[in-house]
């Protein structure tokens, strides 16, 4: 008896990588799917190339070498972004998308605080407000945020992505996806607000929008549960 083959899941992490845990997807769908994580370059020792068309050009490149087939799209914040580029190019090679706080509409950027980057309680403050779930937040994350914000190579380089993506915005070619996309928004997302979420779902013409109460702008981070409950029910539809 021929077994049928598990799909192909690639989870694309936002601005700070380490804001975009990803654990408790792989422990829920890692056993029914080939689940792919790709660390997105987004330190290049040359400013001028830090843009999305470079983070798009990555996950082609990924997907090719990996030889996956008609992947399912995961992004979180601005992995969304990438996602969202990445369909628009690809119109014939993905499944479905997945969006969790993503940028391409609006955002506010955690990279705009970093004008002030030796205050370690600032950054402390600018890292709370992204979360609504405060217990997520570890001395660990915070210090690498802080890190990141010190080292002129990788705050440069954040800020020249950041404002790419801002500049990037894809309201007008949003209809252009036709192929199944979840929306998972926290309702209290202070970084993509949700009326950005009902922007993606008024524009985008096959989505379905889910609202996490009491989550900010990480839901699989900050309520795990809900979030793959909404995401298992999506794979399987």
């Amino acid at each position: 008896m021929d077994t049928i083959p598990k799909r192909d899941v690639i989870l694309l992490h936002g601005l700070f990588g380490s804001l975009s845990n990803w654990s408790t997807v792989i422990e829920t769908i890692g056993l029914e799917y080939n689940v792919y994580a790709p660390e997105l370059p987004l330190f290049n020792r040359s400013v001028r190339r830090n843009s999305l068309e470079q983070l798009v050009f990555y996950v082609e490149k990924y997907i090719k070498e990996n030889k996956i087939v008609n992947p399912i799209l995961i992004g979180n914040s601005l992995g969304g972004h990438v996602a969202l580029l990445y369909a628009l190019k690809n119109p014939n090679n993905f499944e479905k998308l997945v969006l969790a706080g993503s940028s391409g509409l609006f955002e506010n950027t955690l990279s705009a605080s970093f004008v002030r980057v030796k205050d370690y309680d600032y950054i402390k403050s600018k890292v709370e407000e992204v979360f609504e779930t405060k217990e997520v937040i570890t001395k660990e994350l915070v210090d690498d945020v802080y890190s990141t914000a010190n080292n002129p190579l990788k705050a440069l380089s954040l800020i020249a992505i950041a404002r790419d993506a801002k500049r990037q915005n894809l309201k007008d070619v949003l209809h252009k996806i036709s192929r199944p996309v979840l929306l998972v928004w926290g309702k209290q997302d202070h970084v993509t607000p949700p009326e950005v979420a009902e922007e993606f779902y008024q524009h985008l013409p096959n989505s379905r929008l889910e609202y996490i109460d009491n989550c900010g702008h990480v839901p699989m981070m900050e309520q795990p549960h809900v979030f793959n409950k909404f995401l298992t029910q999506f794979l399987s539809a």
